[in-house]
């Protein structure tokens, strides 16, 4: 293994032993289900299978000779106008293809079903349009994810809607649903974990039935060795100096750990974004759902 690779398995082995300690205390703490907000909805990113055009984008705004970034109440120009049609009052969704900045997987096969699921876009922000020329037109930013570039992509703003919350109480034992099972693939923003009031993307979308609204279960088998940080080999049932029991116990021998529960926001045909209503502890990609 090279020097860079090593570094960056390392740095992220750090910044997720002390991120996540630190969501999973705050995630004990956070005893009460939570549902989403508008930020959240609008926030949420998606994973498309098809590519959304990247004809129509931000060109840039005010005081462009030295701002290369622009927030809410910020004006800002895009490359449609009146002979695109683009009226007056006209809104749109500002959005932005990502990627994986460093794809050092965090369980077997990652990579792998991040590009099945297909292309990831951020939720950059709205903007409302105040200003029509032929061709181009100048908007006011009135809603913002976080910073809008220039290049970023804009479609016509369609609402969201806002899924029904169901209010049932967690249940740590319970059996499987018989429904669709998937797994969490990442979190937003690529991150190593995620907790309460956090999105997690996940390999089922309207190809397999799976709707806005629909409620998930998050859970854990024991005893699995998929993850890429170093386990020691059997110690669902064995450790050294720690006691072992005289049978192999092996990920489906042993009942299964229900880590939280989450709402779908958005989906994509072969992806959803969740968003986590409620959990116990910290979320890790290569962890399991269910549709419940």
């Amino acid at each position: 293994m090279n020097g860079t690779a090593t570094y960056r398995i390392l740095g992220k082995g750090f910044s997720a032993v002390l991120g996540l300690a630190l969501m999973a205390g705050g995630a004990s703490a956070q005893i009460s289900p939570k549902a989403p907000t508008q930020i959240d909805i609008y926030c949420s990113g998606v994973a498309l299978n098809k590519p959304l055009h990247n004809d129509a984008y931000v060109i840039s705004g005010e005081d462009s000779i030295y701002r290369v970034t622009y927030n809410a109440g910020d004006l800002v120009y895009i490359n449609r106008g009146s002979n695109q049609g683009v009226k007056v009052g006209d809104e749109f969704d500002v959005t932005r293809p990502i990627s994986n900045p460093q794809p050092v997987q965090w369980f077997a096969w990652q990579n792998q079903l991040i590009r099945a699921m297909g292309q990831m876009y951020a939720d950059i922000g709205r903007i409302h349009v105040l200003s029509v020329q032929p061709k181009v037109s100048t908007a006011r930013v009135t809603f913002s994810c976080e910073q809008m570039y220039r290049g970023d992509l804009i479609q016509p703003f369609v609402p969201r809607p806002s899924p029904p919350y169901p209010i049932v109480a967690f249940d740590a034992f319970a059996p499987p649903s018989g429904k669709k099972t998937a797994m969490v693939v990442t979190t937003k923003g690529y991150g190593e974990g995620a907790a309460q009031g956090y999105t997690v993307y996940v390999n089922l979308g309207s190809a397999q039935g799976v709707q806005i609204g629909d409620y998930i279960r998050v859970f854990r088998y024991q005893g699995e060795s998929a993850e890429a940080p170093y386990q020691t080999r059997g110690n669902a049932y064995k450790m050294y100096g720690f006691g072992s029991t005289p049978v192999a116990y092996q990920w489906n021998d042993l009942p299964r750990q229900i880590i939280g529960e989450g709402v779908v926001i958005r989906v994509g045909e072969n992806s959803a974004s969740v968003y986590l209503s409620y959990s116990q502890s910290a979320v890790f990609p290569g962890d399991y759902i269910e549709i419940q």
